[in-house]
């Protein structure tokens, strides 16, 4: 048994997955990822993440749809959006992530963030 914290990371941006893939994972976390919503909500129900990192721009189900699922079936696991759009912030429907973290080439914030929740 490992009290190594697991995160799943969804976002269809394959170079985004990886960096974030390799960040957390050299941190310390065990990282499952996802190319869409789809796959990362089938994640959700075959294995145990303790934080989902979720952007919202991606093709078929976006992250704001599947932050709504994610909630209805896990209520009590954080979900911080990842997202390249800082408007969608404003957006009733994301409130019940528990972080909206602007995606930006240094991923100091995102990092801190995970970590705080995780606390």
């Amino acid at each position: 048994m490992t009290d190594k914290k697991k995160l799943l990371i969804i976002d269809d941006d394959k170079n985004m997955r990886e960096l974030l893939e390799l960040e957390f994972t050299d941190l310390g976390y065990l990282v499952n990822t996802a190319e869409n919503a789809f796959k990362g909500l089938q994640c959700l129900k075959d294995e145990i993440a303790d934080l989902v990192i979720l952007d919202i721009k991606m093709p078929g189900m976006d992250g704001i749809e599947a932050l709504e699922k994610i909630v209805s079936i896990k209520r009590e696991l954080p979900v911080v959006i990842h997202s390249a759009y800082s408007h969608f912030k404003e957006n009733y429907l994301t409130w019940s992530a528990v972080a909206y973290v602007v995606k930006s080439g240094n991923l100091d914030q995102l990092i801190q963030t995970v970590e705080e929740q995780l606390r």
